[in-house]
């Protein structure tokens, strides 16, 4: 029997995921966007390698080091710093020769050389300016990406992990576990989220970023239960479940295996919005003076320090620029997913 038509033809043996890849591909906005969060990514990823006081490497004494690298080991506690390089300026040390990254200030570095605002302003020694002890606002935006991105996907993998088990179990059960489940969210619903995260960050000691993701992923979930409930109950009546009832699978087996795969897709599209609800909301606590520990430079804690001196433009211009790509980048890869999955809106 001829495979059903859609309303844009897909290709001979051509996949369902080939397919919504090809209509991704017409949406110009939303291809560049995908490249913009593979930058913000690489960015991220190679962070200390962009901007950082100490060499990328270097030759001391007759030996080739390379501190960047070293300094992971010393996080990991693979190795220690040599008594020579501990607690030094990296700077004055007499290398005979040093390759240092093309920002030479690490996100935490203060430069103490700077006492008036005029120093502090964007120079030739600090592209973008600093704050108002001296660190430097393109090393900050470069590490705060890291954070940004890391709050972004680890909060809403959190939120989607507790959502899709949730609203998928109401969604296949109905009844009586639908029903309190669905209560559930709608207690969740009804607290304000963003003041309940205030209350409990400010409950707490001292913040730290993995209380931040948890938080947001703790408090997020509920749209998703609701979406993934929503598709569940559309594809669990229908002949592949049954026939998958009928062969003996067990519900867990069926769950995993059968409905979810073939509902989870609205969801994943739902969950580039909530990455950029996830960053905005970060950025909102950090801006308030409630996010992550003063020492960790974040996007939001910069445009914190841009409150107290409204001279500084640049520390109000910077990280909110990178705020809204980041942002608009998210969105519009939303935006065009929804149009590749969505037959109403194929062309």
């Amino acid at each position: 029997m001829a495979r059903a038509s859609t309303p844009a033809q897909q290709h001979e043996g051509e996949t369902y995921t080939q397919f919504v890849r090809r209509q991704f591909r017409k949406n110009t906005f939303g291809v560049i966007s995908v490249y913009v969060v593979m930058t913000l990514a690489a960015i991220a990823v190679f962070a200390d390698f962009l901007a950082n006081d100490k060499p990328i490497i270097a030759r001391h004494n007759g030996r080739i080091i390379a501190p960047v690298l070293l300094e992971y080991a010393v996080d990991l506690g693979i190795t220690q710093w040599d008594s020579e390089f501990t607690s030094v300026d990296w700077k004055t040390i007499p290398f005979d020769w040093a390759v240092f990254p093309i920002v030479p200030y690490a996100a935490s570095t203060t430069d103490k050389e700077l006492l008036s605002l005029k120093d502090r302003a964007p120079s030739s020694a600090h592209w973008l300016g600093t704050d108002d002890i001296g660190r430097d606002v393109l090393a900050g935006i470069i590490h705060g990406s890291r954070y940004a991105l890391s709050i972004g996907f680890v909060a809403m993998g959190i939120a989607l992990l507790i959502g899709i088990i949730l609203g998928a179990v109401a969604g296949y059960f109905g009844g009586a576990v639908d029903i309190a489940i669905s209560r559930i969210i709608e207690i969740f619903i009804t607290f304000p989220r963003f003041f309940l995260i205030i209350t409990i960050v400010a409950m707490v000691e001292e913040g730290s970023l993995f209380l931040i993701m948890a938080i947001i992923g703790l408090t997020g979930w509920t749209n998703i239960a609701r979406f993934m409930r929503g598709e569940v109950l559309r594809v669990r009546n229908l002949d592949y479940v049954s026939a998958a009832r009928a062969f003996g699978f067990s519900t867990p087996r069926i769950i995993a295996r059968h409905v979810m795969p073939n509902a989870i897709a609205p969801v994943l599209i739902y969950a580039a919005f909530g990455i950029v609800g996830a960053i905005l909301l970060e950025s909102a606590l950090s801006f308030l003076g409630f996010g992550v520990p003063p020492t960790v430079v974040t996007w939001g804690s910069v445009l914190f320090k841009a409150r107290s001196s409204a001279s500084s433009w640049w520390l109000a211009i910077f990280p909110g620029l990178m705020i809204f790509l980041t942002v608009s980048a998210f969105n519009l890869i939303g935006d065009a997913l929804r149009d590749a999955t969505d037959p109403r809106l194929r062309t």
